[in-house]
């Protein structure tokens, strides 16, 4: 007969612990992520969320030195920015700033970026010094470009240069006709933010592999034109778009040159300078407007839409 030992005796299965209720764990990760980040995220909120939303209604309301109206107008407040001829006139002049702004600063911060990419010595000094610019105040370069460089008075830095020349003094900003006003806008946001679009530039074009040039070498392709059209501005494609998207951005939103330089005369005033004496004129007319930052941040968004898809922004490299 065969024995039994203790090994074989079958074990009962052990009984079940009893079921214990769910702590809440905190995790240090997400309470150091909303540590940091809330703060933002409510300024955000109350500061630029909740002030868009506010003029967006107030725009359907007869809103005349309160921003508290119970007047329901539909939308003759767009009607009337629309048809106000100082505001559609700073549209189409903004539109014709734009043109000139977005490709010149293209040209010129991408020239800077090509430059400096190919410098052995001082390349972080010039890169410091063409950079230095965007860290000046818009307004004190206003006033420089206005007292200083293009001062109506024979004693300005332009007047003084053309005067070298047997050129008369020239009035920059006192006349509209001819536009020489456009020259000391121009230059002036040239010179403030071409520095930091040749940041983006160059480092795009330090990303680009050297083995590219050396195959297109190997293919016959020059150092110059060649390589540069068919090599650096296909790599630099999606910078480029960027760049661009946010140029034309930032020209419709110009105001602080606009303002200083132009702030006596009637003609050149940019969209943001009219809605500010729209609302905080006189009148004080908030839902017009209101109404007008709606109609200028929606050809802002057309444009920059327009002008993403002619760009082929969002599409892969290898899109046509």
């Amino acid at each position: 007969m065969p024995t039994t030992t203790a090994h074989d005796v079958p074990r009962s299965a052990p009984a079940p612990a009893a079921a214990r209720p769910r702590r809440f764990r905190r995790n240090p990760s997400a309470l150091a992520f909303w540590l940091f980040t809330g703060p933002f995220l409510l300024g955000l909120l109350v500061f630029v969320y909740v002030p868009i939303g506010w003029s967006l209604w107030l725009s359907f309301f007869e809103a005349r030195f309160t921003v508290t109206p119970d007047t329901f107008v539909g939308f003759d407040n767009y009607r009337q920015m629309l048809e106000n001829g100082d505001f559609t006139g700073s549209l189409l002049t903004f539109t014709v700033f734009a043109a000139l702004i977005v490709p010149l600063t293209w040209a010129l911060s991408l020239a800077l970026a090509l430059l400096v990419n190919r410098l052995r010595l001082l390349r972080a000094f010039l890169r410091s010094v063409f950079f230095l610019p965007t860290a000046c105040s818009y307004v004190a370069a206003s006033l420089i470009w206005k007292m200083s460089i293009f001062s109506g008075v024979r004693f300005g830095l332009m007047n003084t240069v053309l005067g070298w020349f047997g050129i008369e003094n020239t009035a920059w900003l006192a006349d509209p006709d001819p536009p020489w006003y456009w020259l000391v806008i121009v230059t002036a946001r040239l010179w403030l933010q071409a520095g930091f679009y040749m940041i983006l530039f160059l480092a795009a074009l330090q990303n680009i592999p050297p083995e590219l040039y050396e195959a297109a070498a190997i293919d016959g392709a020059g150092p110059g034109w060649q390589s540069f059209r068919h090599i650096t501005l296909p790599q630099l494609r999606a910078t480029s778009t960027a760049v661009i998207l946010l140029l034309l951005v930032a020209a419709y939103q110009a105001f602080d040159e606009f303002f200083n330089l132009l702030s006596k005369t009637t003609w050149g005033r940019p969209p943001l300078v009219e809605l500010y004496y729209t609302a905080l004129g006189q009148e004080q007319d908030y839902g017009a407007g209101s109404a007008g930052a709606v109609i200028l941040t929606l050809l802002i968004c057309g444009v920059t839409l327009l002008q993403g898809r002619f760009m082929g922004f969002g599409r892969g490299e290898d899109a046509g």
